[in-house]
């Protein structure tokens, strides 16, 4: 639970770091500000997208250039085919049920953090923090999660 607690802790101070630091050094900034109901859009969309693994709720997701990335798994996927190939590969995770449960950080801009929790029967509990950065369309354009096993 302490590995946890220090991991959200350090790794959400990071993200809100590098969320201010972003917004100062874009040259593409967007000063619209992201709406809970559009992140909550967003998010639940993922979801539904995760539990089908249907293409084309993966590609709702994200732009055509999206980037993916996740640590510690040193995954990078750059553009909507490679991520809709990464997630369909990973559809065996959620055998034997899984639950998300998930809430806001913060917003800055275009970008927000989010915490989240999966719970997968076979494979244990995750926290995680994303930072996304969506577009005026409400697709995503960069995904970064921070991935940590909870303890046993």
């Amino acid at each position: 639970m302490i590995k946890v607690m220090v991991f959200l802790f350090v790794e959400t101070r990071s993200a809100i770091i590098s969320i201010l630091f972003s917004r100062f050094t874009r040259k593409d900034i967007n000063m619209t500000k992201l709406s809970e109901t559009t992140i909550t859009a967003w998010v639940n969309k993922y979801i539904h997208a995760w539990e089908t693994g249907v293409k084309e709720d993966i590609e709702v997701l994200f732009t055509k250039d999206a980037e993916y990335h996740e640590w510690p798994y040193e995954t990078d996927w750059i553009g909507q085919t490679k991520i809709v190939k990464g997630w369909q590969s990973r559809q065996q995770w959620q055998e034997g049920g899984w639950s998300f449960d998930w809430s806001i950080l913060t917003v800055t801009g275009d970008t927000a953090a989010i915490k989240g929790t999966g719970v997968y029967k076979e494979l244990g509990t995750f926290e995680n923090l994303w930072v996304i950065r969506l577009t005026d369309g409400g697709k995503c354009s960069m995904f970064q999660m921070w991935n940590n096993e909870a303890a046993k």
